[in-house]
């Protein structure tokens, strides 16, 4: 058989486990990548194992979700992963430097490497030809501490690009394209590989955009071929040294197979409130906005901004639209500043924000409710980008620029204009002397973890028992995404280091009385409780604290119809059963404040199916889980913490 990319790549890191689509396999991690929003719990969890220093090849802490500074948690927590970093042999990122995926890109990314990190977005470095993977925070510790990534073996999705891209359609089109086609759970259990002559079009960057996205397919990572365009990219960033060609085999075998005509793609908007609900702009446009963004991880390259400038230049932004431009890395800040786009965004009405995730993760320029808002964001679920009721759509930079000068949406070819024809730079501007090398290893140990008040301990986890006897909280339906669960933004990504306080939010945005009705039961009786979910549970964000804040109120178990991969995985990391219905019909014979017991628990590793007796509408339901036989064990334990603190070193 000859092989494909991804496989080839899975191969090369291969510890355990057999290359069967479904089994359970280890791979090798040789890099990390945190930020902050996760990146203080997994120090916290490298302090709990009592990690001595990393044993990846590198390991890079990232500061760019929480840089809003209205009082002393934000920065408190900057000091505490700066110091960690320093303890624990880590590469520092500080605030200002940039968007985690397009800094380590930039910096750090080299073809043929295995990343894993604790931001769903992390297999945007799939354009260096990397197998870049998201997970939970925990997962990422643990690969810090030299262990290996156990996933289930992905199956391969081969895309195939033909043609040429129109004007004003680019790389965001594409993934949009896909989403269209497949919505947000049609990538689960994939990676999925791009190649084709389409591909000669894509930049590097590019290829960022459409790799970062499939993420909001549900795909376990995207990969792109490590062709001469990577080579181009690496020398550019002054490392073509770590250029290395990695590529399929010619008519490689791939499980499944799409084709997509580049040449016949149009303008496209993913409408509110999320990722697939996606229809060409020509079918919307005319509805007044509020507000064009550019920037995030999603959109994070040179020509993203620089096409956006020459698109105003005699143009200027609408009266009533609020054009926030993000620059997503110093480096790229200094480049807009050095070929004079970024005066043209700003004389023509654009508002400059600081190098970061910002309005993306829900920290600040929140839209007003009820208007819409055109965003080259990477996902819009329901109020993540800090307002309740907002309006928010994911665009490419063209639809976003032509937009913000009509305020409307609108379809930029109808703009009338010629589309600019860019010169892009031959050289970088490199800003690699402001990322932190980790000291020595004799230095390292002599560094002490500063914590500020705001910074707790990691709670405690019970093993498991032989049986449990719950009452069902609450019943959500399909696609509930950890934005939901665990909300992001200024109000809350403060608290991400002291779970006691981050758990008072969790399921706000459903029911606000979930959190308060779970910590007083559980305090009252110290019995738990479990959640009833639809299809594709968990979707979207792999923040662990969508897992640990519900399962520090008493969560122990979640039948759902099915489950988004991160946060199944996180679930199990702290010791919360996800557990899914034999027949998904019976989600109809489950209500909230129904009584459950769930016996032979010790049993687990014997029979992959379960009875739930809902003792309340005297019924047996049937329910299955899919553990392997490393997970029974870390649910027994109670969570992966209390597995670990006795594997380490």
């Amino acid at each position: 058989m000859k092989k494909s990319l991804a496989y080839k790549l899975i191969e090369s890191h291969l510890l355990e486990g057999e290359m069967i689509p479904g089994e359970e396999i280890g791979i090798r991690i040789d890099q990390t990548l945190t930020q902050d929003a996760t990146g203080t719990l997994v120090m916290l969890e490298l302090e709990a194992m009592d990690l001595d220093r990393a044993k990846t090849e590198v390991s890079v802490q990232y500061v760019d979700h929480n840089l809003i500074q209205e009082d002393h948690k934000n920065p408190d927590d900057h000091l505490f992963l700066e110091s960690a970093c320093e303890r624990f042999g880590i590469w520092f990122s500080r605030p200002g430097n940039g968007v985690s995926h397009p800094v380590h890109q930039e910096n750090f990314g080299r073809p043929g490497k295995t990343l894993l990190g604790s931001d769903s977005h992390t297999p945007a470095a799939g354009a260096l030809g990397m197998l870049a993977i998201g997970a939970g925070g925990l997962e990422v510790a643990m690969a810090i501490a030299g262990f290996p990534l156990y996933i289930k073996m992905p199956k391969i999705w081969g895309v195939r690009l033909d043609g040429e891209l129109p004007d004003w359609v680019s790389a965001k089109d594409v993934v949009l394209e896909m989403l269209r086609r497949f919505d947000v759970d049609g990538g689960i259990g994939y990676v999925i590989e791009y190649y084709g002559p389409g591909l000669a079009q894509l930049s590097t960057m590019d290829r960022h955009v459409i790799a970062n996205m499939g993420t909001e397919l549900g795909a376990t990572s995207t990969v792109f071929p490590a062709d001469e365009e990577v080579r181009k990219y690496l020398r550019y960033q002054q490392r073509e040294e770590d250029y290395e060609p990695w590529l399929p085999e010619p008519d490689c075998h791939y499980d499944r197979h799409t084709e997509i005509d580049l040449s016949s793609l149009v303008p496209l908007i993913a409408m509110p409130s999320s990722p697939g609900n996606v229809v060409t702009v020509e079918e919307v446009a005319g509805d007044e906005i509020y507000q064009a963004y550019l920037g995030s991880s999603a959109n994070p390259g040179y020509r993203d901004f620089a096409i956006a400038a020459e698109i105003l230049k005699d143009h200027t932004v609408d009266q009533q639209v609020s054009f926030d431009v993000n620059p997503s890395s110093r480096q790229l800040l200094v480049e807009l500043i050095r070929d004079g786009h970024l005066s043209g965004l700003i004389s023509s009405g654009a508002r400059l924000h600081q190098a970061g995730c910002n309005g993306c993760i829900g920290m600040g320029q929140a839209p007003a409710s009820g208007k819409l808002s055109l965003r080259t964001v990477p996902r819009n679920f329901p109020g993540r980008s800090g307002t309740k009721e907002d309006q928010v759509c994911l665009v490419s930079p063209e639809t976003a620029v032509a937009s913000a000068i009509k305020g409307t949406i609108t379809d930029p070819r109808t703009l009338g204009t010629e589309y600019p024809k860019l010169t892009f730079p031959t050289e970088g501007a490199i800003q690699r002397k402001l990322l932190q090398e980790p000291p020595t290893p004799e230095e390292s140990k002599q560094v002490t973890l500063q914590k500020g008040p705001n910074i707790s301990s990691l709670p405690d986890f019970e093993p498991l028992p032989r049986s449990l006897e719950l009452q069902a909280l609450l019943k959500v339906g399909d696609d509930i995404s950890t934005d939901e669960i665990m909300p992001a933004g200024a109000r809350v990504l403060p608290y991400r280091s002291n779970i006691p306080r981050i758990a008072e939010f969790v399921y706000d945005i459903v029911d606000p009385t979930y959190s308060t009705r779970a910590k007083e039961q559980f305090e009252a009786t110290r019995v738990g409780h479990f959640i009833i979910g639809g299809e594709n549970y968990g979707q979207g964000s792999s923040r662990e604290h969508a897992a640990i804040a519900p399962r520090y109120l008493g969560l122990r178990a979640v039948i759902a119809k099915s489950f988004a991969r991160i946060h199944w995985q996180n679930l199990v990391n702290f010791g919360v059963l996800p557990l899914t219905f034999a027949d998904p019909a019976d989600y109809d014979h489950l209500e909230s404040g129904d009584q459950i017991v769930l016996e032979n628990l010790d049993l687990l590793d014997q029979a992959k199916e379960l009875t739930l007796l809902n003792l309340t509408q005297d019924r047996a339901i049937p329910v299955i889980h899919d553990y392997s036989p490393r997970q029974i064990r870390i649910l027994a334990a109670g969570s992966l913490i209390n597995w670990a603190a006795s594997h380490v070193g």
